[in-house]
Order: C-alpha cells, then sequence, then structure tokens
C-alpha cells in the first residue's frame, strides 16, 4: 500500500467558487489509461517467455511496488513545495536531478507516442514481419489503395483525431476520453477472454506454461530477466500522477485513486496475459494484435478479428493525448522553467504543441519496427521514472518525512530495480550481437 499520510503536509486552501477542479472518477480514468497502454500487447509475450505463475507474482508486485512509488512522489511533493515530478526531483537532487527526470520521461512519453503511432498505423495499413504480410483494415475492408498507406492513413488520424484531443489545456478536459480508453481495452480483454473459454470448452486451447523452460543453461535464465521491463513498462504512469492530483480538490485523493487504477490494470494485465497464452501458446507475439490478424492461422472469425484491433487502436488514440500532456509540460519546464503556465501562453503553447505532434508522426512513417529499442528504453528510462528516482528521493530525504519502514521498502525497491535492469540491458546486448554474428 501507499505511504500512510495521516495529516495534510501543507495547509488546505479554501478554492474560490469560480475555480475547476477535477474529480475522483475522472483522476481514476485518467491514470488508468495512463497504465493502459501498447504495453498491454506484450504482456502475452512474458506469459510464453516466463510460464503463467512467474508472470501473474511479478504482475503483481510491480503493481504494488508502482503503487508505493506513486506514494513516495506525492508525500515527498506536499512535504515540499513542488506540484511536479521535475520539481520534487530539483528539491531533493538540485537542478541535476530535475534536469534527468524531465528528459527521462521525456524520452519514455515521447517514445511510447510513437509505438502507439506504429501499432495503429499496423492496424489500419498493416506491416510485414518476417516476410509474412499482415494486411490492415482498410486493406480488407476496400483493397490497397493510394490513400490506405501507412503515410495517409495516419496523416488522417493525426489531423482529425490526435490534433483536437492534444489541443486540450487541462487533463481533467480528457476525463470523458479516458473512460472511452479505459473501456475499449476491457472490451478488448472481455473479448480475448470470451474467445479463450470457448477454445477452452472445445477444447482447442493451447496448453500453458506455468513455469519457464531452461533449455540452454545459464543464457536462458538471465533471457527471463528481459520480460520484467515489459510489465515494468505496463506500469510506468508516473509522470501523470502530479498534473492529476493537483487538479483534485485535495490532492490526496490521487493516493486513492491509483491504488484503485493499479488493481484495475493489474487484473486486465492478468487476465489479458493468460487468456492471450491459452489462445495462441507458443506462436504468441511480442504485439499480439497480431495475431489477431486473418492471415494467420488462427480460427477465429474475421468480425471479432476486426472488432479486437479496431477497438484497441482507438484506445490507443485516446491514450496519445494523456501522454502528449505530460511531453509537452515536461518540455516546457525544461525550456522555460521561469515562465508563466503555459496554459495561459497561445505562443508557447502551439509552439510546443505542433513541433512534438509532427515529430511524432514522422518518426512513425520513419521507424517500422522499434520493439527492440523500446525494450532497452523499458530497462533504463521506465525502471527510472517508477522506481529509482522515487525510491532515491525517500533515501534522500531532504524534507524529513521519510519514516524507517519507508526507507528500507525504497531500498529494497532501488536494489531490485538497479539489478534487474542491469541484468536485462546485458542479456539484450549479448543477445542482439549474438544474432548479428549469426
Amino acid at each position: 500500500m501507499s505511504p500512510a499520510i495521516k495529516a495534510p503536509l501543507l495547509p488546505n486552501q479554501e478554492p474560490s467558487s469560480s475555480e475547476n477542479h477535477g474529480s475522483f472518477a475522472g483522476a481514476v480514468f485518467n491514470i488508468s489509461t495512463s497504465i493502459v497502454g501498447a504495453g498491454i500487447m506484450a504482456i502475452p509475450a512474458a506469459f510464453k517467455v516466463l510460464g503463467v505463475i512467474p508472470s501473474l507474482s511479478i504482475i503483481v508486485i510491480i503493481a504494488w511496488l508502482s503503487n508505493v512509488s506513486a506514494g513516495f512522489l506525492m508525500k515527498s511533493s506536499l512535504a515540499g513545495e513542488s506540484t511536479t515530478y521535475a520539481g520534487v526531483m530539483k528539491e531533493s537532487f538540485g537542478k541535476s536531478g530535475a534536469v534527468a527526470v524531465t528528459i527521462v520521461t521525456m524520452v519514455v512519453t515521447f517514445g511510447s507516442m510513437i509505438i502507439f503511432s506504429i501499432i495503429i498505423g499496423d492496424v489500419l495499413s498493416g506491416n510485414e514481419k518476417d516476410g509474412i504480410i499482415h494486411l490492415g483494415l482498410l486493406q480488407e475492408w476496400f483493397g490497397s489503395h493510394w490513400w490506405n498507406t501507412r503515410f495517409f492513413g495516419l496523416l488522417f488520424i493525426f489531423v482529425f483525431l490526435l490534433l483536437p484531443l492534444v489541443l486540450c489545456r487541462r487533463v481533467e478536459r480528457l476525463a470523458l476520453s479516458s473512460a472511452i480508453s479505459f473501456l475499449l481495452a476491457l472490451l478488448f480483454v472481455v473479448i480475448s477472454s470470451v474467445l479463450a473459454i470457448i477454445a477452452l470448452v472445445q477444447g482447442k486451447t493451447k496448453t500453458p506454461r506455468l513455469f519457464p523452460e531452461l533449455n540452454d543453461g545459464g543464457l536462458s535464465f538471465f533471457s527471463l530477466f528481459t520480460a520484467s521491463p515489459v510489465i515494468v513498462t505496463a506500469f510506468t504512469f508516473h509522470f501523470n500522477v502530479h498534473p492529476v492530483a493537483f487538479e483534485l480538490k485535495d490532492p490526496l485523493d490521487v493516493l486513492s485513486a491509483t491504488r484503485i487504477s493499479v488493481i484495475l490494470c493489474a487484473a486486465i494485465y492478468s487476465a489479458t496475459g493468460l487468456f492471450c497464452y491459452l489462445l495462441f501458446g507458443d506462436s504468441t507475439m511480442t504485439d499480439v494484435l497480431m495475431n489477431f490478424d486473418q492471415s494467420t492461422s488462427s480460427s477465429i472469425g474475421s468480425l471479432l478479428n476486426d472488432i479486437v484491433r479496431l477497438s484497441y487502436a482507438i484506445h490507443l488514440m485516446l491514450v496519445f493525448p494523456l501522454l502528449n500532456f505530460s511531453l509537452r509540460a515536461n518540455l516546457d519546464e525544461l525550456l522555460f522553467p521561469m515562465k508563466l503556465s503555459l496554459v495561459e501562453d497561445n505562443k508557447r503553447f502551439f509552439g510546443i504543441t505542433f513541433p512534438l505532434l509532427i515529430s511524432c508522426f514522422l518518426g512513425a512513417i520513419a521507424i517500422p519496427d522499434i520493439w527492440y529499442f523500446f525494450q532497452f528504453l523499458g530497462s533504463t528510462s521506465t525502471v527510472s521514472i517508477a522506481f529509482i528516482f522515487p525510491a532515491a528521493i525517500v533515501l534522500r530525504n531532504v524534507n524529513g518525512f521519510s519514516t524507517l519502514r519507508e526507507k528500507i521498502v525504497a531500498s529494497v525497491m532501488l536494489v531490485l530495480a538497479v539489478a534487474t535492469s542491469i541484468i536485462a540491458i546485458s542479456t539484450n546486448i549479448y543477445t542482439f550481437t549474438a544474432t548479428e554474428e549469426t
């Protein structure tokens, strides 16, 4: 559970009657949507690598640690004077700490936005992987034309869907889109679960491995650590905790919202990983949406294929503006630390928003597949945001808020995060170099 906060560490200020506050339900949906992104697509592959029991155990452990680390951040914020993640790091480690967390957050959010765009492009316009052509929905429905290629398909999505959403200046205004996005993620889980149950009744499910198979000695053992960053990435939402919290009447309410969101998302990840692994077994791909393509050997009907892929593509479109909100705020804080609020400066707001959106679009067009690249980021950037930085803040304890129990938890969190990250990075480098040599 999150660190206990028995009394407000800053005096409560009564807002004026004209001041608008975010709702608790909106906070739950915004945080839940921040958690459930592209990472869920790789959860079934993690089940294939780790086995069912280790995967479920790691999901529970990382969910608990994520909730605890979010509590660390909020308690540190209220003990000091900062209302942002970067501000908390600046109080603890000076300007270098603020710059570090800002850059890492921007790398994670911008990388995630590009991955979202790539997946959306794959769903709409298809892709080719390992010599197999996977048709997109637009090609399946209308045939191959110039207007449903990846470039024009993504251009339409960016101009007419994503642009209006990223122009929202308050995260609370994204509550409705976040709620719809979360429900679409639930639809994906429900359909996958129903299909798995039907296949189970008919005796068509694959036999899952409860534990990993270590066939190649030490290499296979260390390869297991490469699956953990995938799950860590799936629970990285900490860059949106402060924007959500300080739009609430009582920022402490974000702790309850975070706890509810983490529990919901852990259940979604567990169900998705288990049921998709039952459906596809060892043929489960890194991006499980590829398994729902009509050109695979799956017996799933055409209609359900389309519903699964389209619903999750729309889900990613609705998560996109939340990540953009965090990216824009961090970039503004890095470039213009002494300026007024970004919301009140039209020139600065549009001057940051449009270049970011254009860069993301060009990145999604230029980079066809960055899964391996993002796996390295998951071993470094997301681990830092979710665990290393919050643990370091608690251990630094510049405001004197940390208890002995919290310091012990933070120490364990820091050691586990650093050790797992080093092993994962080393194994990825070794595997990559070995593949290049062969």
